[in-house]
């Protein structure tokens, strides 16, 4: 999903540095490539199948996966995966997985019967192995693991920063238990990790140690982790994720470099301004405003030195009604939290901030 594009546009992939950087990928040891149907605008996994060209398909794993929120029967299934074949140029995907999985698109799964579908196509040898990637609580995430035992692998969301997040170091060490392969997505929180600000980066500098390298290492350390997709636009990035992978394995870390994590991690929460845990006591605000959520956004822009995609997430991904600007300084939440935080002074701070300029 962040394969070098042309003109800043997402949609249009640059497709010869993109098979320049794959094929140079796989031929270095690469041997899973991750796609899915909307990336880049549905352009993703047809410039994959061209690289897959030229006997490189037989020396990877392919996984893509079922846009869940667009199908509404299984016809639309069969549909959408002879679709992905075609732009793949296989007559098979290693791995399918049932896109992004939440609570909701549990339940609407389990009641179009996306799993006997799923095992049909296995046994048509379109598809070989079943997985699902996931975006919710650790709850939904075990009573998805439960719910079904043709599951061989998952994807979950998962970094030094996230270790409480969605699935979180519970989900990973669940899913293992349970037999299945677990494949890491964000391993640097999107981009977040890679240029901390100055704070950061001077206990890394201190250290001696490269964020970037240090994060998949962090994450590579860990016997429960299978796979770890690291989301490539440039071919120096694909030569340095290499050199670093290269030199990788399960206990590869000494105590004082998961002591040094621990330190980094302990400063971000430091410097972020708002003291907001995320409880959600102060929810359901009676104007419709997600507190935490512009908390969340906030403090990622200072933390991160990222204030650009919290805006973006801000105007891209909240509804209006959601934003910090809905707040009508009622403060009915402000006794609620248990931070004490000045919810209604900190709202306009945050909307002048992330608030389109």
């Amino acid at each position: 999903m962040r394969l070098p594009t042309i003109g800043g546009d997402n949609q249009k992939i640059d497709e010869v540095e993109a098979m320049r950087m794959l094929r140079y990928a796989i031929d270095h040891g690469v041997n899973y490539v991750d796609t899915a149907y909307p990336y880049h605008g549905g352009n993703s996994e047809v410039v994959v199948g061209k690289v897959l060209g030229c006997g490189y398909r037989d020396k990877v794993k392919v996984a893509t996966k079922m846009p869940t929120w667009m199908v509404n029967s299984q016809a639309d299934m069969s549909n959408y995966l002879d679709e992905q074949l075609k732009r793949l140029q296989t007559d098979h995907v290693d791995f399918y997985l049932l896109h992004g999985l939440n609570k909701e698109r549990w339940v609407k799964m389990q009641e179009l019967g996306a799993l006997e579908w799923a095992e049909k196509a296995v046994d048509d040898g379109k598809v070989r192995h079943l997985g699902f990637s996931f975006h919710d609580d650790f709850e939904t995430f075990k009573g998805i693991i439960d719910g079904y035992g043709g599951w061989i692998l998952c994807q979950i969301q998962y970094n030094f920063e996230n270790e409480d997040l969605q699935a979180g170091t519970k989900g990973l060490e669940y899913a293992a238990d349970h037999g299945l392969a677990v494949v890491i997505m964000e391993p640097l929180l999107g981009g977040y990790l890679v240029n901390p600000p100055s704070e950061i980066q001077r206990v890394w500098d201190d250290a001696k140690r490269n964020p970037v390298d240090m994060a998949l290492q962090w994450l590579w350390n860990k016997p429960e982790v299978s796979v770890v997709l690291s989301g490539m636009s440039a071919m120096e990035q694909v030569r340095q994720n290499i050199e670093s992978a290269s030199i990788s394995s399960v206990g590869t870390l000494k105590e004082e470099d998961l002591d040094l994590i621990r330190r980094v991690h302990a400063k971000y929460a430091e410097i972020r301004p708002i003291p907001c845990t995320k409880c959600e006591y102060c929810m359901p605000c009676p104007n419709g405003v997600n507190i935490p959520r512009n908390f969340e956004l906030y403090n990622q822009g200072i933390a991160y030195n990222k204030m650009d995609m919290s805006r973006r997430a801000y105007e891209k991904f909240m509804s209006e009604k959601e934003r910090a600007s809905a707040c009508k300084d009622c403060r009915s939440c402000e006794e609620k939290c248990p931070q004490g935080i000045a919810i209604s002074e900190w709202m306009p701070r945050v909307h002048g901030e992330l608030g389109r300029k």
